[in-house]
């Protein structure tokens, strides 16, 4: 340990300056400039490597505590004198290319584990490793934490490296999709067609999907984590809203009619909308009427999940009983199965004689392409029931199939799936949506998406007596909370029986002849 002085007029006064020392002739620890000189281990040949030489301290106790910080560093070899050698290179590097040393606890974690001192992994590094390395993902799930990577993840966190990664810096990623939001929101209530078109094929993050954003990053940090890389998931520090599912509400009498003003504002707007259109963007070809359609599943409704009651469910069938996938919809409001489960179901897995399906596949869809796989999970890869009127329907759709295998000659492809096209092919499930919107706004009901029929198969259920367990085993749920938080609320006629029991039991009761207590 050394030290260096000031200099006056010019001149180095060197150890003759005045001040360098106390009153007593010890030397002053907070004048002057200090240094340290430490000698380095030798390495393989057993020559060594130099003194490390680090100066420009402006007090002694910080240039012993970075000289204890190397001595620290080079203990952590103990007797080895290869990981010795390493660590004294990664010194080296460090403190030419970023004029510090190594943290201590980092360089500590990666010897432990056997890891490349000299190489430090960046987050978009170490993604596209975890991601390459999960084998067994189904394919919808794949493309989703790949989009996930792609979109938001490496854009922002990309070059950080892993062991340096922090809450503020995963906290940007939703500040900068809350200001996308913002700039979708205000572009589409825009009356500039330039401004919306910036913005065509954009949709808000909502809650859910940053939770599920979320939870790509912190299940590749907690892969991180069990190889030592990190110590610490910052992911799972990160304040987010809940994104719990819409509560879901049944469409009653007022709810339709509030929902029929609704859909006349709403269709009034998009039609004053488009014919402004039309005069600006004539040669693009924007019509003078919007589409009935558009309007209809655009309107506004009381909840993102809506239910039918049994009547308005029975008023959908009836219209639907002429298309031929009437069978898939019977099916999906009788019996609750996923659309993907449905478009996956296979002749082979029915048993139309003694009255089962075992659902075993299920088709998703991700743009234009389809793929199969097992069901979403593995409480719904199980075999169910199926009452007469749905065996008698599917029978018919048989029936139904097998003329139009005829009809197709040798263009049909004999895939063994229950709904097919007219040539064999599997029903793509983006289809099978389009046609329910339309058979459903055709009946004259309110809108419900296609998977809310399952929704309403499970309330049905509750309706006639059948207890939570029997819906989540007739559902195929993983756990029968979901079926308690989703649909024990659901149906107004299961509210007013609860009610009109409980009352009973007191209105019931025998008064008895009991004085005061």
């Amino acid at each position: 340990m050394a030290l260096r002085v000031q200099r006056r007029a010019g001149r180095l006064l060197r150890k003759k300056c005045p001040r360098l020392r106390r009153g007593d002739g010890r030397w002053s620890g907070n004048h002057g400039t200090w240094n340290y000189q430490l000698e380095m281990p030798p390495n393989a040949d057993g020559f060594r490597c130099g003194p490390l030489r680090r100066a420009g301290f402006t007090t002694r106790d910080a240039a012993e505590a970075e000289m204890n910080q190397v001595k620290e560093l080079l203990t952590i070899a103990g007797d080895d004198q290869e990981t010795a050698i390493r660590i004294v290179d990664l010194i080296t590097a460090t403190v030419r290319e970023t004029k510090a040393l190594p943290d201590v606890g980092t360089v500590r974690r990666k010897v432990r584990t056997w890891h490349d001192l000299s190489r430090s992994i960046t987050v978009g590094e170490y993604l596209e490793q975890w991601l390459a390395g999960r084998k067994a993902l189904r394919e919808a799930t794949r493309r989703s934490y790949a989009g996930h990577i792609r979109l938001y993840l490496i854009p922002h966190l990309g070059m950080i490296r892993l062991d340096r990664l922090r809450v503020h810096d995963v906290d940007r990623i939703f500040d900068a999709i809350d200001e996308l939001n913002d700039t979708i929101t205000q572009a589409r209530a825009s009356s500039g067609p330039k401004l919306r078109a910036k913005v065509k094929g954009m949709w808000l993050i909502g809650p859910a999907a940053k939770q599920r954003i979320r939870a790509t990053l912190r299940s590749a940090l907690n892969k991180a984590i069990k190889e030592r890389i990190i110590e610490v998931n910052v992911a799972s520090l990160i304040e987010l809203p809940s994104g719990k599912a819409p509560k879901a509400l049944v469409w009653t009498e007022e709810r339709i009619t509030q929902w029929r003003r609704d859909l006349v504002e709403h269709t009034a707007k998009m039609d004053a909308r488009w014919r402004v259109l039309a005069r600006l963007e004539s040669a693009k070809g924007y019509g003078e009427r919007i589409n009935r359609l558009d309007a209809y599943i655009g309107a506004p409704r009381p909840s993102k999940v809506m239910v039918w009651t049994p009547a308005l469910t029975k008023q959908f069938l009836e219209r639907a009983r002429r298309h031929r996938l009437y069978a898939q919809y019977h099916l999906i409001a009788f019996r609750g199965l996923r659309r993907g489960e449905s478009c996956g179901l296979r002749w082979a897995d029915l048993d139309l004689k003694n009255g089962t399906a075992a659902i075993r596949w299920q088709i998703t869809q991700i743009g234009k392409e389809m793929f199969e796989g097992k069901p979403k999970s593995d409480a719904g890869e199980a075999s169910i029931s199926l009452d007469t009127a749905t065996v008698n329907a599917l029978r018919a759709h048989k029936a139904r199939q097998n003329t139009e295998r005829l009809a197709a000659g040798d263009t049909w492809t004999d895939t063994g799936y229950v709904f097919t096209t007219e040539t064999g092919a599997p029903v793509s499930p983006n289809d099978v949506t389009e046609q329910f919107e339309q058979l459903s706004m055709e009946a004259g009901l309110p809108p419900i998406r296609l998977h809310d029929l399952r929704h309403g198969a499970a309330t049905f259920l509750l309706a006639a007596g059948y207890d939570m367990k029997v819906v989540q085993e007739t559902l195929r749920l993983s756990s029968i909370t979901i079926a308690a938080d989703t649909y024990t609320s659901l149906l107004p006629q299961l509210a007013r029986q609860s009610a009109e029991d409980a009352a009973g039991i007191i209105l019931n009761a025998d008064s008895g002849t009991t004085g005061p207590v």
